[in-house]
């Protein structure tokens, strides 16, 4: 007879929406996860699975982006690049880049926290993508790699000694890796190191975000010479790119992967792979598991028999006590005041506009889901004239749907503005005599991502000839904002009832 975990199959991905490089550990009978946030606060979003499959949201390692003032605007693609999570000796430790500052550890107890404050491990430009190693001997070190668009390198790995606690380095770097010695082998980055068996392994992704795959490394000596297998591949599968991410030795007596694909304005979204070992002492991943090519898979028997549950993050809100739920996230370091006071409903203050939403800092949103949605909210705005509040699908390239108050009363406006634009484009306005609106954006992820509106009063839906786009390495997102003109007093954008509607097939 079939055993249950057999016959109960997960889908990929698991995480249908932008949850960029993510890292995992097992730490008893519970997986752990962090994953890049970027110039979005809170920042460092931890999860927590019983199953691999099914992952909650249990807090933010960064209660706000550092340095706080700095990250008080907008800084697209910058903060917290791909970071690595570990435990060890009952500490859980995230260490993560920012590129323009260099490599920082916090600390905690608990995945939920309270995490320590961030503390400067290795300062430099163009450090990335860093990973404690604890040895057999109690010794630690942190392997890396490299940015050129700050360091002038790229295409390298490197190892550092660090002190048992991340606080210091205490030895010299040495280059163990240089992609350059590899014909055709391109941006290796994102390494994360194991040993196993005497062997020292460097799992890393090579030939870049949408187009490459998942290397490993392996030497018998921690400081090389290495040699390399390519291990994942897109193969005939539609999984463009399957790489980085964490082996994770799973309490179901498996081995799995967890990694991410590259799907342009949905993100970068999170697939888990079977794996297992080869008697040569390779990883074997996907399919190549059961003696087929080394390709994702995109349907398995679940680890634990899990039934897989809701694969996106985007989820509903009542803004209960005027306060967003923990999947929403700033563009910006929010100020103080940032939210005013509300018995009901989000009630969002504005900043000064630019007349672009992209350098708004009132700014919130949620990942677009990686299928067809349709995200709606009630909007009310209060404020001069100029203000505006809305819902956005935001990315390099952006739409908005929502209120514009002007000298002569209150327009419903669907704009669009273009990375190259030098302003916004109003697709659709029209005059309405409410203070309360509905806006409804409809996404449908089989074509392309292609938005209408509808404006919630039985008008025929505006079909702008907008495809959601891509952030700045990372995906579209669903937003709500406020703004006002330059000297004009503040305005208040008031959000209710946001509801997200899933076509999950």
């Amino acid at each position: 007879m079939t055993r249950l975990s057999e016959e109960v199959r997960f889908r990929n991905p698991i995480i249908d929406a932008d949850l960029p490089d993510p890292d995992a550990i097992r730490v008893g009978d519970r997986y752990v996860m962090t994953a890049s946030s970027f110039n979005r606060s809170p920042g460092l979003p931890v999860y927590e699975s019983d199953d691999l499959v099914n992952w909650r949201r249990v807090g933010d390692a960064l209660p706000q982006v550092e340095p706080a003032e700095w990250f008080r605007v907008p800084r697209h693609g910058g903060g917290v690049w791909a970071p690595s999570i570990r435990h060890h000796d009952g500490t859980y430790f995230i260490v993560y880049p920012d590129p323009d500052q260099g490599i920082l550890v916090v600390t905690a107890d608990d995945p939920a926290g309270p995490w320590s404050a961030p503390r400067m491990l290795m300062a430099g430009l163009g450090l990335i993508d860093p990973c404690p190693f604890w040895d057999d001997d109690g010794r630690a070190y942190l392997v890396h790699g490299w940015a050129r668009s700050r360091s002038g390198r790229k295409n390298v790995l490197s190892v550092v000694p660090v002190d048992a606690q991340l606080t210091q380095v205490v030895g010299a770097s040495v280059d163990v890796i240089d992609g350059d010695d590899i014909g055709g082998w391109t941006t290796i980055e994102g390494p994360k190191l194991h040993r196993r068996d005497g062997w020292y392994y460097i799992f890393a992704p090579a030939g870049g975000v949408a187009t490459g795959w998942q290397a490993v490394f392996r030497s018998r000596d921690l400081f090389g010479p290495y040699e390399a297998r390519s291990v994942l591949e897109q193969g005939d599968t539609p999984v463009n790119g399957p790489h980085q991410g964490a082996w994770v030795d799973g309490s179901d007596g498996r081995d799995w992967f967890l990694h991410f694909q590259d799907r342009g304005p949905f993100g970068r979204v999170v697939h888990l792979q079977p794996m297992a070992w080869s008697p040569d002492g390779w990883p074997l991943m996907g399919e190549a598991v059961e003696g087929g090519p080394a390709q994702p898979v995109l349907t398995w028997p679940s680890p634990h028999g899990a039934l897989q549950r809701r694969r996106t993050l985007a989820v509903d809100d009542d803004f209960a006590e005027g306060r967003p739920g923990a999947t929403w996230t700033w563009q910006a370091n929010p100020c103080a005041d940032a939210l005013a006071p509300s018995d009901a409903g989000l009630r969002v203050r504005s900043r000064p506009d630019s007349g672009s939403v992209r350098a708004l800092p009132s700014t919130i949103g949620q990942p677009l889901p990686g299928m067809a949605s349709r995200a709606s909210v009630h909007v009310a705005l209060d404020g001069p004239s100029g203000s505006r509040a809305g819902i956005a699908l935001l990315g390099r390239d952006y739409l908005w749907a929502g209120i514009r108050r002007s000298v002569d009363g209150d327009e419903i406006i669907v704009a669009t503005r273009h990375r190259d634009d030098l302003s916004e484009h109003v697709v659709a306005r029209s005059r309405t005599e409410a203070r309360r609106v509905a806006v409804t954006i409809s996404v449908d992820a089989a074509a392309d991502a292609l938005v209408t509106v509808d404006d919630g009063r039985g008008s025929v839906a505006v079909d702008p000839a907008f495809t959601a786009a891509q952030g700045d390495w990372i995906g579209a997102e669903i937003a709500l904002f406020a703004g006002s003109p330059y000297g004009q007093p503040e305005a208040i954008g008031s959000f209710t009832d946001f509801r997200i509607d899933l076509d999950e097939d």
